[in-house]
């Protein structure tokens, strides 16, 4: 029986190869060329060196960065330090009626001390008490508030890499969401991004790599375009330095 199970399978997968076979040449009888049989040889690998080489200084990354990410219907803020930052969230409460906030659980955020200025809003802290539905936390908060990982000049977006205090859904389900960017993690290429993760490997990557551009952005099969169905619907970018 099992002879015969190995004979069945064997001429399965027979078949199978005649038939990727016929698919492939007809492609190649169509676009009326030999067909390839090993991958072409590749003379240059990865960005060339004048892309490897751009490099621009603060003022001229700041200014591309605050074009390209306002082009996509993004907010762009500079203040001086993290005491510019917490009145900015502040105001930002008060003007949108906000009253229920979560915030990644980072040493930069638990300075800005929200919780003594805010003392009438909900502030919730991502993963900071057991047997709590953060996601669903995460999903009623009307503003979110993290901090930028790296953010790139020439793309105008911003990556945010998640962790156990570091939860995605900060980022991806509250209606607003507040990125603050220090100007030291502003560069100019992604490249110089992903390098990093590069050098990390495979292992030491984190669970989430996510690059915001803007505000979530979706279109129907006619093209309607509509703000915040897949995440937060309004964004600001708020560069410190």
């Amino acid at each position: 029986m099992a002879t015969q199970h190995q004979q069945w399978l064997a001429a399965m997968e027979e078949k199978s190869r005649r038939r990727q076979e016929k698919f492939m040449d007809d492609i190649a009888a169509r676009l009326n060329r030999p067909r390839l049989r090993h991958a072409p040889v590749q003379n240059f690998r990865g960005a060339p060196d004048f892309w490897n080489e751009l490099e621009w200084d603060e003022e001229k990354r700041i200014q591309a960065f605050t074009e390209n990410f306002i082009s996509v219907g993004a907010h762009v803020i500079r203040v001086p330090d993290m005491g510019e930052v917490a009145h900015f969230i502040t105001s930002k409460v008060h003007e949108l009626n906000a009253k229920y906030i979560i915030r990644q659980n980072e040493n930069a955020l638990r300075d800005l001390e929200l919780e003594g200025q805010l003392p009438d809003v909900q502030i919730s802290v991502w993963n900071s008490a057991p047997d709590v539905d953060w996601k669903s936390r995460a999903a009623e908060a009307d503003i979110g508030i993290v901090m930028a990982d790296y953010a790139t000049a020439y793309t105008g977006s911003v990556t945010v890499l998640s962790s156990p205090e570091k939860g995605r859904s900060v980022s991806l389900l509250p209606t607003v969401l507040i990125l603050i960017i220090p100007l030291h993690r502003l560069h100019t290429r992604l490249g110089e991004t992903l390098i990093d993760f590069d050098e990390a490997g495979r292992k030491q990557l984190p669970a989430g790599i996510h690059f915001i551009s803007g505000p979530s952005r979706s279109s129907d099969i006619e093209n309607d375009l509509t703000i915040g169905v897949h995440g937060p619907g309004i964004v600001y970018g708020v560069l410190v330095g």
